[in-house]
């Protein structure tokens, strides 16, 4: 809440205009000072004229950092004000190419030079003490504009690494609709085919009954047309090489799981499923699975599945936190946001992380999933399946 309460003020005050309008004022605050105290010998006009003039040419500091350095080192030379050619100096090594940048120590020590010069002073001593000065200053500068690339940097990176992770989880969940559109296509196809095909053979067994044979030819016809525009619309999905798998026996999953070295202890009271809860309660035990065998290597794990009496599926892939190190195999992270996308489409949720005490710390992949008697496209659209 702290930093939210900050950002109000914060963001008008460290605006650069706002820096450099600041700059100016206290440069022509000085320059009255100057004026005032007769910093340099030459006439008042002069000392005004030169200081003002200075502390305008600080205005454009980050666009034209060398009309600062040129403007603050004149003016300080005929105003006897150091503190333009200080800023002149500090804005050609904070905003100049870096191939210019030695150039303008050298014009505001000039500056300053210049003023020892018309003062009076002692040019041996205070070259050396100038010359310290000038070095720091552009020191300082050097190293805030060596910063502000690196945060730029920073900040490009963590632009591009958020971008590629929204991309990643975008294409995970493409991914996961894609492989649902072509077991739609599946599904739907095959049912529409069949009521074509009885719809036809119908059509010749109807004799003289021209009303029932406009009827089968109607349902015919519109089943064609079904099938035609589904294909439109989910287009070519089955790619060589990578057609979905059928539903798989979770019993089959455990014993592969079991076989690799995974300690792995099934509870199934939710029986026999409907295929396409099924299909979706296989992919949610396989991605637990996985996700064990890779992270908790030769832990024990559990899984779990049930059924409430709303005929709702509970899933639970729950692993101890301790075994052997994790396997060091490569993975883009986005398998729970696909598996989040696919359960979420067939109305249901789906949740992980660490559970229990701390001495007891597991990690947990739980799922319900409704009772699926029908594809949920069929559902969606009233097809009965039977």
């Amino acid at each position: 809440m702290g930093s939210g309460q900050d950002s109000w003020w914060r963001r008008p005050v460290g605006h650069p205009r706002v820096v450099d309008g600041a700059l100016v004022v206290v440069c022509l605050f000085l320059t009255g000072l100057a004026v005032q105290g007769r910093w340099s010998v030459l006439p008042v006009g002069v000392i005004a004229a030169a200081g003002v003039l200075g502390s305008l040419a600080q205005w454009p500091r980050r666009r034209l950092p060398y009309v600062a350095a040129i403007g603050g080192a004149a003016g300080t030379a005929l105003s006897g004000n150091p503190l333009l050619a200080l800023a002149g100096l500090y804005a050609g090594a904070a905003h100049a190419p870096r191939r210019h940048v030695w150039a303008y120590p050298l014009v505001a020590w000039a500056g300053l030079m210049g003023y020892s010069r018309i003062d009076g002073g002692t040019p041996a001593v205070e070259a050396v003490g100038w010359a310290l000065l000038v070095g720091l200053v552009t020191a300082v500068g050097a190293y805030m504009a060596a910063r502000a690339s690196l945060l730029e940097s920073l900040r490009d990176r963590a632009a591009r690494a958020e971008t590629e992770r929204y991309l990643r989880d975008e294409q995970a969940r493409a991914a996961e609709r894609t492989r649902i559109a072509r077991e739609m296509h599946d599904v739907l196809a095959h049912k529409v085919s069949l009521i074509a095909l009885h719809a036809g053979a119908l059509e010749l067994r109807a004799g003289g009954d021209d009303q029932l044979r406009r009827s089968v030819e109607l349902i015919r016809l519109t089943a064609r047309e079904a099938l035609q525009e589904l294909r439109d619309v989910l287009g070519v999905l089955r790619t060589e090489g990578s057609g979905e798998p059928g539903v798989a026996d979770v019993d089959a999953l455990v014993r592969a799981s079991t076989d690799a070295g995974q300690p792995v202890e099934l509870t199934d009271t939710a029986g026999p499923l409907p295929p396409a809860t099924a299909r979706v309660v296989n992919r949610i035990v396989q991605e637990g699975l996985t996700n064990a065998r890779k992270h908790a290597p030769g832990a024990a794990t559990t899984v779990t599945v049930d059924r409430d009496d709303a005929a709702t599926v509970t899933v639970t892939v729950r692993n101890d936190l301790g075994g052997e190190r994790a396997m060091d195999l490569p993975g883009s992270g986005s398998g729970l946001v696909g598996l989040a996308e696919r359960v979420r489409l067939v109305g249901g949720t789906l949740s992980s992380g660490p559970v229990g005490a701390a001495e007891a710390r597991r990690w947990e992949l739980r799922a319900t999933v409704p009772w699926l008697e029908q594809h949920p496209v069929e559902q969606s659209i009233g097809v009965d399946s039977q």
